[in-house]
């Protein structure tokens, strides 16, 4: 396997900017997922990453290896994208092993032990002498996987390749690729919109916004703790509000949101100073919490686990998640200061990420 990294990559198409300083490494064995808004660079950088896109500036290297401008055909990368691309002339297994005619099987293998051996990988044992048209999208997408996997490449590269499927399909087939990965201990960097997917699979995740990383990490860091606004309201719900401090003391600063004052962890600035803080849907809580406000109940969603409960406070627009439907239009909310999180001051018109 190999490990990615990417300096400073810069990407242009006739003067619009694809992308910005984007600069990472990708573990050898890990599974890393780029995530984010259509249009923020994360499909172009994988691109980079597969040789199909030469950047204007910055470099891509394998472990020691320089690979900017090498072709892709010679960077040892297997790929599936969101459009399947099976050949539909072709079987189950001639689908599969269309890369083992260019390029031995690893192991000593035999093609047809090779593509018994993915195929089995996959759960489609017994499938070779289908064609693609008697599978399900679930299914082909699997064979497109063994395919990529076949000529047993050192990077695998996935680009959307649930976004055709249902909801439901998509969860239980982002478990398999995770479980195939782990097995093979492929080093993987993976391409999603999917905030939830992108939480699930990945070892870790960098969010991209217009062109740039915003923030890489551990997902539950990166989820608990955002390094911006962007990060904070893109990945999950999130209720964010703005603020002016009040007081800063040891255990933390007293901010205000309107005409109500709030205990925040220790915003780093001074008494007015700007400050942006989140707080999480399911750390707000109904009748507790040291930080308390009431707001009117505007509508209700079950969904099956917790109901999601939409509010309005003066304006302001409040997501919770409760175990129980609240009983009044009218509710007492709280949470307490560990469970929120300041991602920006401003002072003197300077904004600052903490």
């Amino acid at each position: 396997m190999v490990e990615v990294h990417l300096e400073r990559l810069r990407k242009e198409y006739e003067g619009v900017t694809a992308l910005e300083d984007v600069s990472l490494h990708v573990d050898d064995g890990e599974f890393f997922t780029l995530v984010g808004p259509s249009g923020c660079g994360k499909t172009t950088t994988l691109r980079a990453i597969a040789g199909f896109e030469t950047p204007t500036s910055g470099g891509v290297r394998f472990g020691d290896r320089e690979m900017t401008g090498v072709p892709p055909n010679e960077r040892d990368v297997g790929i599936v994208f969101q459009n399947y691309a099976l050949f539909p002339h072709m079987t189950v297994a001639e689908n599969v092993g269309y890369g083992l005619r260019f390029r031995d099987p690893p192991g000593a293998r035999t093609d047809e032990e090779r593509i018994a051996e993915l195929l089995d990988l996959v759960d489609l044992a017994g499938f070779g002498d289908r064609d693609p048209d008697e599978l399900s999208g679930g299914q082909r997408q699997r064979v497109a996987l063994a395919r990529a996997l076949a000529p047993g490449p050192e990077l695998l590269l996935l680009d959307e390749p649930m976004s055709a499927l249902d909801a439901r399909l998509r969860k239980r087939l982002r478990t398999q690729v995770r479980r195939i990965q782990s097995d093979l201990g492929i080093t993987t960097v993976y391409v999603t919109h999917d905030q939830e997917e992108a939480l699930a699979v990945s070892d870790r995740v960098a969010v991209m916004h217009d062109g740039r990383i915003e923030q890489t990490g551990e997902p539950e860091t990166v989820y608990r703790n955002p390094d911006s606004r962007f990060v904070a309201e893109f990945l999950g719900e999130n209720n964010v509000f703005d603020a002016r401090v009040r007081a800063v003391e040891t255990k933390g600063s007293t901010v205000e949101v309107g005409d109500r004052e709030f205990v925040v962890p220790d915003a780093g600035g001074t008494v007015g100073d700007r400050v942006t803080f989140c707080v999480r849907p399911e750390t707000l809580r109904l009748d507790g919490g040291e930080n308390r406000f009431e707001a009117h109940v505007e509508t209700v969603e079950f969904l099956g686990e917790a109901f999601r409960v939409h509010l309005d406070w003066d304006g302001r627009p409040v997501t919770l998640r409760a175990a129980d439907e609240p009983d009044d239009d009218r509710v007492r909310v709280g949470f307490d200061s560990s469970d929120a999180h300041v991602v920006e001051t401003a002072s003197d018109g300077r904004e600052q990420v903490q």
